[in-house]
């Protein structure tokens, strides 16, 4: 089925711009943060595989804009079950790499299901909290709680802390848009708090040392401290314009680790200053804006929780992921969106801004 001219007139556009200049963008920062620490033959293989990525994914997100998303709704409990058979399956073949089991290989490529099963996580929650009455006491919550909690420690025990945390997130977004009471929901942080230092004792010791360096990264410069030491310099060193594309030191001499990954908001903060990363942060700030929007104006409970898993999402890995490179957020390894290389993370977050242009062409039912 192709998209009516009815339909693509009520497109969001101001949401597929500014997704679509942070993907340019991400694509120059790739290719200037890796062309010195690659061979000259392969130089630009990394924006060039992402460059591949992004096309098959906007093939991807045109079908998913060409049908309804309530029929989502109806495979929702099929979703989940798909979900816990893909991280069961990282822990049983997974392929370990920096301490983590995580990936699959596909044969050139290999994915991470811990980044699609957070897509994966908000529908089916979306469509297991429309099925509710309410959600207003503790007993409610429960049900809501141990659906996401099942996922959630398989995430954890591959161990990628990060993405079990983005979880968290999706979840009370999504049971704050429901109509959960505001004081169980401070009640549920309260008690999160106070059970901190009983959970310090289940935390890896790297996990421990991550949490101590962000306090003072001193305390390993040389080890765990070394990514927020580089990271803060390179950032503070790009100061109001930058260096300018190619020409940060920290990362073109290899000083900032995983640069075109996780820390790739510091090669931004470098090679393109303050302008450069208030410029990005604005983008993301729309994107956030038109998700909340979008929201709002959903024709359905199950839309409404859609846009507000997403966004919340989004939201979750810019605050998490720019904090860290700023040392005001603790090291998580979790990617920016859209501008991180990585194949999972960037096909995850364009089919999650597909699902919100769904739900903004359809926001009406007379454009069922």
């Amino acid at each position: 089925m192709i998209l009516s001219k009815r339909l693509l007139r009520r497109t969001d556009v101001t949401l597929i711009l500014a997704a679509a200049a942070i993907v340019v963008m991400s694509l120059v920062i790739i290719g200037s943060a890796t062309h010195v620490n690659t061979p000259s033959e392969e130089r630009y293989w990394f924006v060039q595989r992402q460059g591949i990525s992004i096309i098959v994914d906007i093939a991807l997100a045109a079908f998913l804009m060409n049908f309804d998303y309530k029929i989502l709704q109806r495979y929702g409990n099929h979703f989940y079950v798909f979900n816990l058979v893909l991280l069961v399956l990282v822990m049983l073949v997974g392929q370990t790499a920096l301490g983590a089991q995580r990936w699959i290989a596909l044969g050139p490529i290999s994915i991470q299901p811990s980044e699609f099963s957070k897509l994966i996580m908000i529908i089916a929650l979306a469509a297991m909290i429309e099925k509710r009455d309410k959600i207003d006491s503790i007993v409610d919550l429960v049900p809501v709680a141990a659906y996401v909690g099942v996922p959630f420690l398989l995430v954890l025990k591959q161990p990628d802390l990060g993405t079990s945390l983005v979880f968290l997130a999706i979840f009370f977004g999504m049971v704050f848009a429901a109509g959960i009471r505001l004081r169980l929901l401070f009640g549920i942080f309260a008690a999160g708090l106070a059970a901190m230092p009983v959970l310090w004792h289940f935390l890896k010791d790297y996990q421990k040392m991550r949490i101590m360096v962000f306090m003072d990264p001193n305390v390993d410069p040389l080890g765990a401290g070394y990514h927020i030491i580089q990271s803060k310099i390179a950032i503070g060193s790009g100061m109001l314009f930058g260096k300018g594309l190619f020409g940060g030191t920290q990362s073109q001499l290899n000083f900032l680790p995983e640069n075109h990954t996780d820390f790739i908001f510091s090669v931004v903060g470098e090679e393109l200053g303050f302008v450069g990363c208030t410029v990005l942060l604005l983008l993301y700030l729309i994107v956030l804006w038109r998700g909340i929007r979008i929201a709002q104006n959903a024709s359905d409970t199950f839309g409404r929780l859609l846009a507000v898993g997403i966004t919340s999402m989004i939201a979750f890995h810019v605050l998490v992921n720019v904090g860290m490179t700023m040392g005001i957020m603790p090291v998580t390894g979790i990617p920016l969106p859209l501008m991180s290389y990585g194949v999972s993370s960037l096909t995850t977050n364009i089919m999650a801004i597909a699902i919100l242009l769904n739900i903004q062409l359809r926001r009406q039912k007379l454009l069922f």
